[in-house]
């Protein structure tokens, strides 16, 4: 059986900070005989199967240093020789983060790479982005102009609201959404991933500064809420639009998922009918 003594080095139950790079050091590796021994199962297993696991926050930085952001499905078979605690797989999942990788090609050899070491047996790494994913019934993105899909450079990760600017001699009615936010708590520095959708109707926003402004909450510490007013506040005294209404979508933690509707219209709009990918 498992002693606590042969889990003193994992992370679970422990205070921990967040690595911001690559850190395939951070998986913790359990075996999988002792437990199973205890219940009688001896080398040769009375059962076939396999571990999957998914990821709703997976993250990277592009070769410009735009985040990308993915769902991640990872595939081992019940008969590898390890498993790999749960708590050390989300902290090696949030190092990639900060990191920048050429393609998509090339986060998944990685996680190939290090996944199979862990467990010693093969693991399978599917990753799909969020943006490319379909639509299904109830089940989607936010409606709009995705900004995500625009080819910017970025390397501000800390709040700078002067990237926002609006054309007040052009003015337009826009629904744009991002998928790319990601903050800190400001309690215990654990990520938070976030979906917004930004209404307006006022001087066009400059789209590429809007989306360079998102990306720069990324090590931002902040609770969700005063995060998603901040934008919104950010938004309305640097672009001062006729109107503005910000839905916030603040993903799982502890199967919790948060909505945040901030808006200056009377009466208060009705918010979009979908759960994205992501919750």
């Amino acid at each position: 059986m498992i002693q606590l003594t042969e889990l003193q080095d994992a992370p679970l139950g422990k205070e921990v900070t967040y690595s911001e790079h690559y850190n395939p050091a951070l998986l913790f590796p359990i075996p999988r005989p002792p437990k199973r021994q205890a219940l009688g199962i001896t080398e040769t297993l009375p059962f076939a199967g396999d571990d999957v696991w998914y990821s709703y926050e997976l993250s990277w930085l592009n070769a410009r240093g735009k985040p990308m952001v993915a769902l991640g499905k990872f595939t081992y078979s019940c008969d590898s020789p390890f498993l790999v605690e749960s708590k050390s797989f989300k902290l090696y999942l949030n190092s990639f983060s900060i990191t920048k990788f050429a393609t998509i090609a090339d986060v998944k050899k990685v996680m190939v790479k290090d996944l199979s070491a862990a467990v010693n047996s093969e693991v399978s790494v599917e990753i799909y982005l969020i943006s490319e994913l379909p639509q299904q019934g109830n089940l989607g993105h936010f409606a709009g102009y995705c900004l995500d899909n625009l080819d910017v450079d970025c390397d501000t990760y800390e709040v700078n609201p002067d990237y926002l600017h609006a054309d007040d001699n052009r003015i337009v009615h826009e629904v744009l959404y991002s998928d790319i936010i990601k903050s800190l708590c400001l309690k215990t520095g654990q990520p938070d991933w976030a979906s917004v959708q930004i209404t307006y109707t006022g001087g066009e926003i400059d789209k590429e500064g809007l989306l360079k402004y998102l990306v720069s909450f990324r090590k931002h510490q902040g609770f969700h809420e005063h995060c998603m007013e901040q934008i919104f506040m950010d938004i309305l005294q640097r672009c001062k639009p006729q109107k503005l209404t910000l839905d916030g979508r603040v993903t799982r933690r502890g199967g919790l998922d948060i909505h945040l509707l901030r808006t200056t219209e009377n009466p208060i709009p009705l918010r979009q009918d979908v759960r994205l990918w992501r919750q």
